[in-house]
């Protein structure tokens, strides 16, 4: 029988009706409490790390998260974190790059509702995980509403419902039926994983709207070393309000500065329309394709705690990770 570690960091998974509203409370043992029929499955131990509403998650706890897998990784068969679904995917993304090539399962689980409703999808979503941990699936992917979301691919498209993810871009790697898990791909992992410590957390992020001007860019780039431009359709800047020589005098001055879209499925290609053409052709600008935006965020903290030289940022940038990019690598 698998020997799988649970990791408790909150949500709504583990939250209980307050005065205030919904609060994680519950530990990783009294979740377990709820659904006995998991030492059917494996054998599992339990930590504690932190017990936070994922609003108010943080690249320190990430690297908290990457830390206790690195401690614990050898005596284990897998993993199950449960965490909140607001920053789930932003989390997911995140361990892919600090914990790379995993042959190991780092599953990623939570909930619409608590565990202690009558109608919750905890104890689904709970059990899933589980079973997935123990099997072979490397890497870091989140399980949730039987399916499973590589962990770079994953974004939280409903707020409600119980199916709150969807796989960007991307396939799922497999779905579970009746308690079975059908894998349709496999990730490639090492032979061991490979930890990373340090992050960056000077990454920005604009969102375009009609009529903004360049005054929003300069304010993020003075304060961070990475601006990602979330742009309209394949991507581009408007023609009005100094953006292109923002963009020409900020990357002069060392800074990162990453375009993708707003628009969730497909993709940027900047050389479609001139608005993005010459961003590419003229200054270089870096381009996330069909990366997520939680991806690049989480990928460009890395890159960034790896290395301020440019050349370096960018061939990192482009270089796939747990399959966060494909086009036009592939």
């Amino acid at each position: 029988m698998k020997k799988i570690l649970l990791i408790g960091t909150g949500g709504t998974i583990a939250s209980d009706v307050t005065s205030d509203g919904l609060v994680p409370e519950l530990t990783t043992e009294q979740l377990l409490a709820h659904i006995p029929a998991i030492s059917e499955i494996c054998e599992v131990d339990c930590v504690q790390l932190l017990n936070l509403d994922s609003t108010n998650m943080t690249p320190e706890h990430w690297l908290m998260m990457a830390r206790c897998l690195r401690q614990h990784y050898a005596r284990y068969d897998g993993f199950v974190i449960t965490h909140g679904t607001d920053t789930m995917a932003y989390t997911a993304a995140a361990l892919s790059y600090l914990v790379q090539s995993s042959p190991k399962p780092i599953i990623l689980t939570g909930a619409q509702k608590p565990i202690g409703f009558d109608s919750t999808d905890s104890k689904v979503n709970l059990i899933d995980a589980f079973r997935c941990a123990s099997e072979d699936l490397p890497g870091v992917s989140i399980v949730f509403n039987n399916k499973v979301i590589l962990g770079t691919r994953a974004r939280k498209t409903r707020s409600k419902s119980f199916q709150a993810f969807s796989s960007i871009n991307y396939p799922h790697l497999g779905v579970l039926r009746d308690g079975v898990l059908l894998r349709y791909i496999r990730q490639d992992c090492g032979a061991a994983p490979v930890f990373y410590d340090a992050l960056n957390t000077k990454v920005a992020l604009l969102k375009l709207t009609p009529g903004v001007d360049r005054a929003q860019a300069d304010f993020l780039l003075e304060r961070n070393d990475a601006l990602i431009i979330e742009s309209f359709g394949v991507g581009g800047l408007p023609e009005h309000g100094g953006f292109y020589d923002c963009v020409r005098e900020w990357m002069d001055a060392g800074k990162l500065i990453v375009l993708t879209t707003q628009v969730p499925s497909e993709g940027s290609d900047l050389g479609v329309y001139h608005v993005g053409y010459r961003l590419k052709r003229d200054l270089g600008v870096l381009e996330a394709y069909d990366m997520t935006t939680e991806a690049v965020v989480a990928k460009l903290m890395w890159i960034l705690g790896q290395t301020q030289d440019r050349a370096w940022a960018e061939r990192l940038f482009y270089t796939p990770i747990a399959k966060d990019i494909l086009w036009p690598v592939d």
